[in-house]
């Protein structure tokens, strides 16, 4: 008896039409045709898996293609703004002096400041000066009433001529009691009396002389005139006042201006610099400058330094004299004043804004011939201002960078302008020392 699998006739009946089966030989259904026909669907989702894995491959591949233009394309800018040329400002270093200066804070002070008063009472009756004006010694600067002293005078004068009178009579008496008391007809202490008579009349000439010389006095008192020269102050006291000897402000204050000086301190550590140069005969120099240091308003000499240190504030005062030709300086102004120690002669000079410091040393950027920049160690002697004197490490003629150092590595690559911006032909200029490679080849 034959028999019929069952799950693939169910299989089969799902998948195709309702129809009649017949029967179907034996050897012609085998078992082993059950296995393909289960197989079937499996092989159908090959395709998918595989054309998802293309895409995830194909994507794969566009990504690392993408990076690797991106990289390249960095690279090439890269490359392309380390060979492009860094624009930087540059200054040639030369042979100069360098002055060593000591600043400090200091006040304009007068040498001379008179308060002009009067010294006779009277009334003020010309006023001869304007307020403000430049007098010399011996100018008219007002006038008081002279008629008072004028009587004075005349009264002194008549004392005197009444005076002399009585004193040539009694010399005359003198003369006649000499002859009689020879002649023996009066006394000796008669004699006596009347020349100690015509030596009291004679101090009382030189009394009345006296007053007579007073009363003139007092006539030039009344023209009052200037001291000293200088500038003329605010006018105290108006015409027509009552002016006398004991007024505590005067009539005017008169402030000489040439010469004039400035007081100023250092640091008393800086003294003995000072001193030294003083002390070996020089006259130091002493420029004075306005508040922001910018304008030097006149040159003058150390006329003395004060003989003891405040201790307070750990400074010295010194004295500085000019001559204020052009009347810069004005009493009480305050000035920086920069006093010149010493000066640096004969050394190599390079911009303060060259000079690079780092935890090491102190270098500077050199632009050589083929217009790339070298750091150059130098050793720093001294910097005043916008100038640095330079020891070692850079020769006379040598361009430093001063401008656009930040963006700069040794060997890039500079296009250099001058200090007003305009550019350089050509690369560096050539020096009149040693070139950059026999100093590095001497150093080695």
């Amino acid at each position: 008896m034959k028999t019929k699998p069952e799950a693939p006739v169910a299989r089969d009946e799902a998948l195709a039409p309702r129809e009649e089966t017949l029967p179907q030989p034996e050897e012609e259904a085998p078992s082993s045709l059950d296995a393909p026909r289960e197989e079937r669907p499996r092989r159908k989702a090959w395709p998918w898996i595989a054309g998802i894995a293309a895409a995830i491959l194909l994507a794969i591949l566009f990504s690392a293609r993408a990076s690797q233009n991106k990289k390249a394309k960095a690279a090439a800018a890269k490359k392309e703004a380390a060979s492009r040329p860094v624009p930087v400002v540059g200054m040639a270093a030369n042979t100069g002096d360098l002055g060593m200066y000591i600043n400090g804070l200091g006040t304009v002070t007068a040498i001379n400041t008179v308060t002009v008063r009067s010294r006779v009472d009277g009334q003020l009756v010309r006023v001869a000066f304007h307020e403000g004006q430049i007098v010399s010694a011996g100018d008219l600067l007002a006038e008081i009433d002279p008629r008072p002293f004028q009587v004075q005078l005349m009264q002194a004068e008549g004392q005197k001529a009444k005076d002399e009178a009585t004193l040539a009579n009694a010399r005359v008496d003198l003369a006649r009691y000499e002859v009689l008391v020879q002649e023996d007809s009066i006394s000796r202490q008669q004699l006596d009396t009347q020349a100690a008579t015509v030596r009291q009349l004679e101090a009382s000439i030189k009394s009345d002389q006296a007053q007579v010389e007073s009363a003139k006095l007092n006539l030039v008192y009344c023209r009052i005139t200037a001291p000293n020269s200088g500038q003329v102050g605010l006018r105290l006291v108006d015409p027509g006042n009552m002016v006398h000897a004991t007024d505590p402000n005067g009539l005017v204050v008169i402030t000489q201006l040439q010469p004039i000086s400035v007081l100023f301190t250092i640091p008393a550590d800086r003294l003995p610099q000072v001193l030294q140069q003083m002390g070996a005969g020089k006259h130091l120099s002493v420029d004075a400058y306005d508040r922001d240091m910018k304008t030097r308003l006149a040159t003058g000499t150390v006329l003395a330094v004060d003989n003891q240190i405040d201790q307070t504030t750990g400074t010295v005062k010194i004295k500085a004299i000019f001559d204020n030709e052009t009347r810069a300086l004005y009493p009480n102004q305050f000035v920086n004043a920069r006093l010149l120690v010493d000066t640096l002669r004969g050394v190599t000079l390079v911009p303060a804004a060259a000079i690079q410091r780092s935890p090491q040393t102190n270098f500077v950027y050199v632009v050589k011939a083929d217009s790339t920049v070298e750091m150059r160690p130098v050793e720093v002697s001294l910097i005043e201002g916008d100038e640095a004197a330079v020891g070692k490490g850079i020769f006379p003629g040598e361009v430093v960078v001063v401008e656009g150092v930040d963006r700069l590595q040794p060997g890039s690559k500079v296009a250099l302008n001058a200090p007003g911006g305009s550019p350089q032909g050509g690369g560096a200029r050539p020096s009149r020392g040693p070139s950059s490679g026999s100093a590095r080849k001497t150093k080695a």
